[in-house]
């Protein structure tokens, strides 16, 4: 699997393993009660002054943070934040993190979307306040976090802006889309070993929205993996999608030159679409664009 695949995999497991963590925020009661006056609040998260030194160690939260104005206050981003171009770049590895390599950054605030070798709690215990995103599922989770992250820095106004954009490009993006007397059906490929995403997950939720029966949800393990099931080339040919979703330029010659899959109506009809893998794990604000993407391919069939 990509690096890209495993990091959506790795937030689905997140996501369920992570159900005592408030999607809002952690703290500890102690810094509820010295900072209860504080405007920095977001859910049981109370900072006791505007952060300065914020790391982020999730692509998506960079890209949060910056498009809320924030930019300025963050002192270092994971090796995976590539969006924005002028994001502080460290090799800091959210996959793999180390306590002392992030508390070396003497942050006043941690942002993170994966709680990889409890993290979270190892923060804590050296007092750094942590703000925990798990990867959204739905676009109410990402306009939260949007929301949140401004409070916690200071950029309420903003983040409020941001998300009444987002969600009017959103509606529009909608209701341009074509009426049809049966819906389209769609598979979205994660990589070639046919691990696929159901509507239960972010980006299985825009094509939902969008209109179109995701195959994937009828796969047998389609819950107890997260919705990030792994199907069989047997299923992908029998349920004959006429859209094909896949990560990448590459990935559209690797589906379209497979032996049998010329017979797919998304394949014979020129359907399949390379979709940007950054845009298309993350669940910022870059969700327009990918939505744009979807929308745009489900258009032209």
């Amino acid at each position: 699997m990509t690096r890209t695949s495993r990091a959506l995999l790795a937030s689905a497991v997140t996501v369920t393993l992570a159900g005592v963590l408030a999607a809002c925020g952690q703290s500890e009661p102690d810094q509820v009660d010295e900072a209860a006056d504080s405007p920095y609040t977001a859910g049981d998260l109370v900072l006791p002054d505007k952060p300065e030194r914020i790391i982020s160690l999730s692509g998506t939260t960079t890209e949060m943070l910056f498009a809320i104005g924030a930019g300025d206050q963050v002192e270092a981003v994971d090796m995976l934040s590539t969006y924005p171009a002028d994001a502080p770049v460290t090799d800091l590895d959210a996959f793999t993190p180390n306590v002392e390599s992030i508390t070396g950054y003497e942050p006043d605030l941690v942002v993170l979307s994966h709680d990889q070798d409890d993290i979270i709690q190892k923060l804590t215990d050296v007092e750094v306040p942590v703000y925990y995103a798990p990867a959204a599922i739905t676009l109410d989770d990402t306009y939260r976090q949007i929301a949140d992250l401004g409070a916690l820095t200071g950029n309420d106004a903003a983040a409020e802006t941001l998300n009444k954009e987002i969600g009017t490009q959103i509606d529009e993006l909608v209701a341009d889309l074509p009426e049809r007397d049966e819906p389209l059906t769609a598979y979205y490929e994660l990589d070639s070993s046919l691990y696929s995403m159901t509507s239960d997950t972010f980006a299985g939720s825009l094509m939902k929205l969008s209109g179109v029966e995701n195959i994937a949800d009828a796969a047998d393990d389609a819950a107890a993996t997260g919705g990030y099931p792994q199907l069989s080339a047997e299923f992908v040919l029998d349920s004959n999608p006429d859209l094909i979703f896949v990560s990448g330029d590459e990935a559209v010659g690797d589906v379209t030159g497979r032996d049998g899959w010329e017979s797919v109506t998304a394949v014979a009809d020129g359907n399949v679409i390379a979709l940007d893998p950054d845009v298309a794990s993350r669940w910022g604000p870059r969700v327009v664009d990918l939505m744009t993407a979807i929308t745009v391919a489900v258009a032209a069939v």
